[in-house]
């Protein structure tokens, strides 16, 4: 899938997935979010030259390139369904307990959010390097100021990962059949959908915008805030 139904299709899991999430009070709920809708584009984090590698120029470019090779390539490592979200959350369990670690795990998951979703941003700054760094560490220490140490950003890596891989696995390019891979290069594919494909930007990408929004009201306290509201328009009409 495209960098931005990766981050799209995140934000909607981690808007449907609040009511099990670790996470108590509106700007926790917020991190969790957006955590896992930047990080559904880690796995791409094996190819040199993606959204997740060019980000913060040579930052992620230098770590990319060891990932691809510690992974075997693109949509091999990164993209198993039981390796990637254990190996990544462990690294993320390992950063969760320090404030300075978890504020990079943060702005990454900002900065990844940003750049895939440019096209709805104004502007060009996201796309930038230093651009990006100053709005995603900047929103990440400003959420992390306002909220208790964010303990659950292994959970919220792991969803974001295992959002990613589903949503590869219904491209015709598939995804590594979990751990047997190793022993024989082999993939899972479960449609024939291209990657960039009309329905992908016509109908799945607008699909997961509506998903958001609406696991958004139901979920946290816009619904509890709007619904007087919206009781009162019905009185009127």
């Amino acid at each position: 899938m495209l960098g931005h139904s990766h981050a799209l299709s995140g934000l909607a899991v981690g808007a449907a997935t609040l009511p099990w999430a670790p996470v108590e009070g509106t700007v926790a709920q917020a991190a969790w979010i957006a955590a896992v809708g930047g990080f559904a584009m880690l796995p791409d984090l094996d190819a040199n030259g993606s959204t997740v590698s060019d980000m913060w120029g040579p930052v992620t470019d230098v770590p990319s390139g060891a990932i691809g090779r510690l992974a075997q390539g693109h949509r091999w490592g990164t993209h198993d369904a039981v390796l990637a979200p254990v190996a990544f959350g462990a690294l993320a369990l390992a950063a969760a307990n320090a404030f300075w670690s978890s504020l990079l795990l943060m702005a990454l998951a900002i900065g990844l959010a940003l750049r895939a979703l440019h096209f709805v941003i104004p502007g060009r700054a996201e796309n930038t390097v230093v651009g990006n760094l100053l709005l995603s560490w900047g929103g990440a220490w400003l959420l992390l100021d306002h909220m208790p140490p964010p303990g659950w950003l292994p959970w919220a890596v792991a969803v974001g990962v295992l959002t990613h891989i589903a949503g590869d696995a219904i491209t015709r390019q598939g995804v590594p059949v979990p751990l047997v891979w190793l022993v024989r290069r082999c993939r899972l594919t479960l449609t024939p959908l291209r990657t960039g494909a009309t329905l992908e930007k016509a109908v799945l990408a607008p699909a997961f915008v509506v998903a958001t929004l609406w696991f958004v009201y139901a979920h946290t306290g816009v619904r509890q805030a709007l619904d007087p509201l919206l009781q009162d328009l019905r009185g009127l009409g």
